[in-house]
């Protein structure tokens, strides 16, 4: 498989940019694409945790606004995982902790890698890291994030097979959140073993 940039051009930048490509590619069934016109949506590097407790089996959750929920849900404030993005000269694990601090006000004992992936990589270069962060939930919640970065971000702790329920009920309906609770439902009872 090969592809070729013929043309970048950027069309914003704001708070996240956006960029007109013209490109071509290979096809499968031989030979080249004509040329094609796509916009991409520049968002970078990003990581995102659960919070989770294996001696209490609780998850923190966080629910904010999120405008890209707006006109599609009567109230668009989701309920999601600590997330952020990667700046300038952080890994992955570094923006973990940093985050389940600013957003969740917690302090994480031991990072699990669960995996990283494009959230949505038809027009976006988002990619996340995600992971699970062992902590202790038993003072979790309340109401947390940056006033810079205009964050007004609610954590609360609920047992993960509540959270699960949440998601079969769309009360979770966002993939990041649905993924890491779902690997740390196939992973709960070695993580419980781990930390006995």
């Amino acid at each position: 498989n090969a592809y070729e940039v013929i043309e970048q051009t950027p069309v914003y930048r704001g708070f996240f940019s956006l960029s007109r490509v013209r490109l071509r590619h290979t096809l499968f069934a031989g030979g080249w694409s004509e040329p094609l016109t796509r916009e991409l949506f520049h968002r970078g590097r990003c990581v995102a945790v659960v919070p989770y407790d294996p001696v209490t089996g609780q998850v923190i959750l966080i629910e904010q606004f999120r405008i890209g929920a707006l006109g599609d849900k009567p109230v668009p404030w989701l309920m999601e995982i600590v997330a952020g993005a990667v700046e300038s000269g952080e890994n992955p694990e570094d923006v973990a902790h940093r985050e389940a601090l600013e957003e969740a006000g917690c302090r994480l004992d031991r990072l699990i890698r669960i995996g990283e992936c494009y959230t949505t990589p038809g027009g976006c270069s988002e990619k996340i890291t995600v992971f699970c962060g062992l902590t202790d939930c038993r003072e979790a919640g309340g109401i947390f994030g940056l006033n810079e970065e205009d964050e007004d971000i609610r954590a609360l702790t609920v047992s993960l097979d509540e959270a699960l329920a949440w998601i079969d009920a769309g009360i979770i309906d966002s993939i990041i959140p649905a993924l890491a609770l779902q690997w740390l439902a196939l992973n709960r009872e070695r993580l419980r073993q781990d930390t006995a």
